[in-house]
């Protein structure tokens, strides 16, 4: 058979049709979404809930999202850097502020719905699988599941941090233990004492430690924040516990306030609205300047 070029005339081209444009960007995988977006018919308009998380290079993001025909609508939301607020300033993206931002978004939102003291999550963090269970007589548990975006769910991957966050602060979200780190693969058994040092921190700390033997200068510059805040390899541990227990005695978003200056100017883009009377008198004055303008020359 000879060689066949395909021209892609005016037919080809009318008929194109363009990619969303998050998938355009890269940012949304939209075979995911439909499947996590979802609702079975049979549930009418009950929302199905998803637990957003996303990390950034200094952040950790955690939202807790419902989706509507007009778009996504955010229940609750946490962030590594409200940490500071709880007392640790530094390590705001590391797997154990994972965990904690994982239960400060599961006990701000069981706080909102007013299911905290019904579900009080596990508060012997210990590295075991937690599952909530429903109360005999009682609302059931809260359900999301989990939405990691374009992360790579690997074994050991930070997003998975938050979701253990998520459990153990007492909000139902169906997984596993094969991706958390100290899982092995042969056995297929967790090791629950590796992934209680990750939530704590004891990896960081471990290479705080090394750091400091080896290097001492690089120690000072790497870890510059850690000792201005007073975080020593030492103390790391203690620090995360008493983040935790401060996390479960307020979770509460607290609201940032508002600094007004009552002698600053007000912006162009804030400028007062003239109605119909007040633009015509404007005109007429303008107009007004001109002539006089006009007849000076």
């Amino acid at each position: 058979m000879p060689f066949q070029k395909i021209l892609k005339d005016k037919a080809y081209f009318k008929r194109f049709q363009v990619q969303y444009r998050r998938r355009r960007e890269g940012k949304t995988d939209y075979q995911a979404r439909r499947k996590l977006v979802t609702q079975a018919k049979n549930k009418y308009n009950s929302p199905k809930y998803r637990l957003v998380v996303r990390f950034t290079n200094k952040d950790v993001i955690a939202q807790v999202v419902y989706a509507k025909i007009t778009g996504d609508f955010v229940m609750a939301a946490a962030y590594g850097h409200e940490l500071t607020g709880y007392g640790m300033p530094v390590s705001q993206s590391s797997y154990a502020a994972g965990y904690a931002v994982g239960l400060l978004i599961a006990r701000r939102l069981l706080t909102k719905l007013k299911l905290a003291d019904k579900y009080a999550g596990n508060s012997n963090v210990n590295g075991e699988q937690y599952l909530v269970e429903a109360v005999e007589d009682g609302p059931a548990p809260f359900y999301v599941v989990l939405d990691t975006g374009l992360a790579r769910t690997t074994t050991g991957a930070k997003v998975f941090s938050v979701m253990k966050g998520v459990a153990d602060g007492g909000v139902e979200i169906p997984h596993g233990v094969s991706r958390f780190p100290g899982y092995n693969r042969e056995e297929k058994k967790l090791n629950a004492e590796v992934l209680k040092k990750y939530i704590f921190g004891g990896h960081v700390s471990d290479y705080m430690t090394r750091i400091q033997k080896e290097d001492p200068q690089k120690y000072e510059k790497h870890f510059s924040q850690f000792i201005k805040a007073g975080v020593t390899p030492a103390n790391f541990a203690e620090k995360w516990a008493a983040v935790h227990k401060a996390i479960r005695a307020n979770p509460v978003a607290k609201k940032a306030e508002k600094k007004t200056d009552a002698n600053a100017k007000p912006k162009a883009y804030n400028k007062k609205r003239l109605n119909i009377h007040q633009r015509k008198e404007k005109v007429r004055r303008a107009l007004a300047n001109r002539a006089k303008l006009a007849n000076k020359q």
